[in-house]
């Protein structure tokens, strides 16, 4: 950008080459009509100067055009004194006109200015809603609104902060035009000026002028980037001050009057925000306790399947094997029915394993998630080929959704898919557990119809992971699901 002594000359040098012309022609002209009558052409050289450079240059150039006139033009020639009538109506018409298109071009640029600015706020609050409305994590919602108060309110940098329960304060998103290191998730005490300490102690929008010769962190870290000035506005959540949302400048010029009122607009955004991330935050706990809940209930009974039911009637046939052996060989119809009874006691109790292993295979809880998916693959009709890539141990609900989701795949593909085979890949990238759960059959599942795929997804969900599936018609079907797990996720297994 041009400095405005390099436009006020670069105008000058246009009007008085356009005051050349001008002069030129009526010089043309004068032989065929009288100069005079055409003296006002040179109003074609000022209004356009008063529209493009101002009032101040117009009066230069309308002075300028008077001269020419009266030196080329008026008795004695090349005289610089503007004597003659036509010479001063014009001058003063000029000067009028000067001011008069000058200010109304002032007026309709800052129309203009105030204009184009009000388009890009509401530009940028549409973003910035757009994302809100998307419920996308509040992170980001953080960091774009940051980056657009920045960009909006002409500042070199621009940040937020979250206020702790300790006194201090941590930066959340930062943004910033020039090259400059801030600090995200660092803590500040609020010791010296700052526009934290000041929102802290205050009730509204602040300004901080300068940090010159003051104390505290935050100073010395707006001395060492450069800032001379900042301005920043309270976030206030559920009438509690959540945090704060400021912008700073390295240069003299200070922030326009009305830059707390656009930092006000976001604001509302960002308790929309905070506010859709803690319901999300709060259905997702409630939905994990009720998963929670679920599971140690289906532990419970596993338990008193094992404990109870399944070991009385193991003593029972015990006990039936040995009134049979009792039985003497003359009784041999007596003998076969405590047979048959013995029988249908075996087959029972097998299906109430069966049962048992189905609400909460033991193994799973005992030896972790390799083992529990090898016994799980050894009962499939459908041969699998499982390949598990992490020995850890998880957090049970970790483990158990993963359990679940191979078997209810698993389960799915023997009853309805047709296939031959099924690939089952467990892998952690990360702190994210990795299950993939492909197989040859006929495809065509709808997750929306199954009520045991819908319960996946909120077993899934509620732990805070993703689940997608892919079912095209007779190309397979694809299980993919991602749970976020500790990064020391506990001992091997």
């Amino acid at each position: 950008m041009r400095s405005p002594v390099a436009r006020w000359l670069s105008g000058l040098l246009a009007g008085a080459v356009a005051v050349a012309a001008v002069t030129g022609v009526l010089a043309l002209l004068d032989p065929h009509v009288p100069a005079p009558r055409l003296l006002m052409l040179y109003l074609l050289v000022v209004m356009p100067v008063a529209i493009v450079w101002g009032i101040g240059l117009a009066v230069v150039i309308a002075c300028l055009s008077a001269l020419a006139y009266t030196c080329v033009f008026v008795s004695p020639l090349n005289s610089f004194e503007i004597t003659d009538s036509w010479s001063l109506v014009a001058l003063v018409i000029f000067l009028i006109t000067a001011v008069v298109v000058g200010q109304l071009a002032a007026r309709l640029r800052r129309a203009a200015l105030r204009s184009a600015r009000l388009s890009e706020e509401q530009a940028a609050l549409r973003r910035v809603a757009t994302m809100v409305a998307r419920s996308v994590p509040a992170s980001e919602v953080f960091e774009a609104v940051t980056c657009e108060v920045g960009l909006l309110c002409g500042a070199d940098l621009a940040r937020m902060e979250q206020y702790e329960e300790d006194g201090t304060v941590t930066g959340v998103a930062v943004w910033s035009r020039v090259p400059a290191q801030l600090a995200v998730g660092t803590r500040f005490d609020l010791d010296g000026p700052s526009i934290a300490r000041a929102v802290r102690h205050g009730d509204g929008p602040v300004r901080v002028e300068s940090f010159a010769d003051a104390t505290g962190a935050i100073a010395q870290e707006a001395r060492e980037l450069g800032i001379r000035s900042s301005v920043g506005c309270p976030i206030v959540v559920a009438g509690h001050l959540w945090g704060v949302i400021a912008a700073s400048r390295r240069r003299d010029e200070p922030f326009p009057a009305d830059t707390e009122s656009q930092l006000a607009s976001f604001t509302e955004l960002i308790v929309t925000a905070i506010e859709n991330a803690d319901s999300r935050a709060q259905l997702a706990a409630s939905r994990a306790r009720v998963v929670a809940a679920a599971d140690e209930a289906r532990r419970r009974l596993e338990r008193d399947l094992h404990d109870g039911a399944q070991q009385r009637l193991v003593s029972l046939a015990l006990d039936l094997r040995v009134v049979q052996d009792t039985v003497p060989e003359n009784m041999p119809e007596l003998r076969a029915d405590i047979g048959h009874a013995i029988d249908a006691l075996s087959s029972a109790l097998e299906e109430l394993r069966e049962i048992s292993r189905g609400l909460h295979p033991a193994i799973l809880s005992e030896g972790g998630l390799r083992p529990g998916l090898r016994a799980l693959v050894r009962r499939s009709a459908v041969p699998v080929e499982l390949r598990v890539d992490t020995g850890s141990r998880y957090p049970p609900p970790v483990e158990v959704a993963a359990y679940y989701v191979v078997s209810e795949a698993v389960t799915n593909t023997t009853k309805y898919a047709g296939a031959s085979h099924v690939e089952v890949t467990v892998e952690q990238h990360d702190a994210t557990l990795r299950l993939s759960v492909r197989d040859d059959g006929i495809g065509g599942a709808d997750p929306e119809r199954g009520s045991g795929l819908t319960g996946l997804r909120d077993r899934v969900e509620a732990l805070g992971g993703a689940i997608g599936i892919t079912s095209l018609a007779g190309d397979g079907t694809v299980i993919q699901v991602s749970l976020p797990v500790e990064q020391s996720a506990g001992r091997q297994s």
